[in-house]
Formats: structure tokens, C-alpha cells, sequence
């Protein structure tokens, strides 16, 4: 497949995907629309395989279920032989959880998938993590405080058997002009839903790295941008051995 013909399945595929937010209203039909287009991280998830076939996946500070809508897309269009060739098999029969603390956001999510995806209305500092094969977590964990941070990754990781895989989205604050964009932005998001301007706890690549290597994943990164002025990082981190003691809480 050439790559203008896999420009033209993707942006099928967003179609596909934002399709079912015309049920939860115009602006969530434009919202899901605009990030699935532009945010460069969908097509890599999708293109890399990092949802693989037959797994249970749960979406930590899911927003409206936008990950769950463009599985069940990128599933659809295997079935249908629209699935790029030269990407990674596509994720048929994947089953998404969610847990999303706004409300006004789970109701998006469960009016636009219905039985599609499990959303509930949570904390994820305090919700439940059921046993599944992947845990994705992009750009949440910066709402929280660093230790926090380090219990929540810690409670993905006794969710997570080996094999099992944690996706991630972070911001490299070692990368201090990125990251100062990266922290207005999501200081300014924040505000407009009803959080006041929340302190971003943030941490370098090499940290994040750290904290998940003492708890037995083995971890690869890259960059996950784009073309905007942010300090995004991918992490891939894979449950490769037992977490060393005393470091899951």
C-alpha cells in the first residue's frame, strides 16, 4: 500500500471513529474529529501494534473513549479488508475498560459506544485497576503529584502480568522549553474544567524511565509531538520480571 493510500485508510478510519460522537453532540463529534486527526499519537498506537488482537485494555483518564472508538473502528475496517498493509495486524476482539474522572465526559463516552466500551466515572487515584493486558495512560499523569504518580504506575503494574504492556504519555521536563509549553497548556485545560490552575508535576525522561525499570518493566520511548511545540514522550514499558522489593506499593 502506498503511502497516499494509507494517508486515505487513516483518515477513513478517523471518520469511522468520530462517527458515533454525533449521538453525544456537535462539539464532541468536532472535538473527536479534530484529536484523532491531528494528535500523532492514535495512527502510531494503531500502525505499531501496541493494542494487540484478543486483549482486555483499560484506558486510564479515558475523556469521552476516543482510544475505545478507534479500536472498534480499526476492527470494522480489518473485517471489511480495508486494514493497511505494512502496519501491524489490526485489534480485532480487544475489549476497552475506562475510568474518567469529568462526568460530562463519560457521558460522551457511553452515549457515543454504548456497549462498545465499559466507561465508569472515577478517580484513577483511587479507582480499582482489574487484571488486563494493557494499561494506556496518555497525558493524565502530570495531574497528580509525583508520588501519586509512582502509586498509580505501581497499582498498573500488579494489574499487569508478564508480557503485559503499559502505554504512556509524558512530558520530558528535562527538555525545559517544551515542557514549559506543555505546562501552560494543560495548566490552561485544566482551569477550563473546574480545576483551578492544578500544579503539573512533571519528571525527565530518565526518571520516568527509572521508576518503571525498579518496578520490572522493561522500557522504550519516543518522541510523540508532532509538529507542536510540546515536550511529549511515548513510553512503552513491558512487564519483563518481578517488581524488586519494596517498590510496589
Amino acid at each position: 500500500m502506498s503511502a497516499a493510500d494509507a494517508l486515505s485508510a487513516w483518515r477513513l478510519l478517523v471518520s469511522d471513529a468520530s462517527a458515533p460522537y454525533r449521538r453525544s453532540g456537535r462539539f464532541a463529534w468536532h472535538f473527536a474529529r479534530g484529536k484523532l486527526r491531528w494528535d500523532p499519537v492514535f495512527g502510531h498506537v494503531l500502525e505499531r501494534g501496541l493494542i494487540a488482537p484478543r486483549t482486555r485494555v483499560l484506558d486510564v483518564g479515558c475523556g469521552q473513549g476516543l482510544l475505545a472508538s478507534l479500536l472498534a473502528a480499526a476492527a470494522a475496517a480489518a473485517r471489511e479488508d480495508r486494514w493497511p498493509r505494512g502496519w501491524a495486524e489490526a485489534p480485532v476482539g480487544v475489549r476497552v475498560s475506562g475510568i474518567e474522572l469529568q462526568a460530562r465526559e463519560v457521558e460522551r463516552a457511553r452515549v457515543a459506544l454504548g456497549s462498545e466500551a465499559d466507561v465508569v466515572c472515577a478517580d484513577m487515584r483511587s479507582a480499582a485497576f482489574p487484571a488486563v493486558d494493557t494499561i494506556v495512560l496518555l497525558d493524565v499523569l502530570h495531574y497528580v503529584s509525583a508520588a501519586e504518580q509512582d502509586e498509580i504506575l505501581a497499582r498498573a503494574r500488579k494489574a499487569l502480568a508478564t508480557g503485559g504492556r503499559l502505554v504512556l504519555r509524558v512530558g520530558d521536563a528535562a527538555s525545559a522549553r517544551r515542557f514549559a509549553a506543555s505546562r501552560w497548556v494543560d495548566r490552561a485545560v485544566a482551569f477550563a474544567r473546574g480545576r483551578g490552575f492544578a500544579p503539573i508535576a512533571g519528571r525527565s525522561l530518565a526518571a520516568w524511565r527509572e521508576r518503571l525499570e525498579a518496578l520490572g518493566f522493561a522500557v522504550a520511548s519516543e518522541p510523540m509531538h508532532g509538529a507542536t511545540p510540546f515536550a511529549n514522550v511515548l513510553v512503552v514499558a513491558t512487564v519483563a520480571s518481578p517488581a524488586r522489593r519494596g517498590s510496589v506499593a
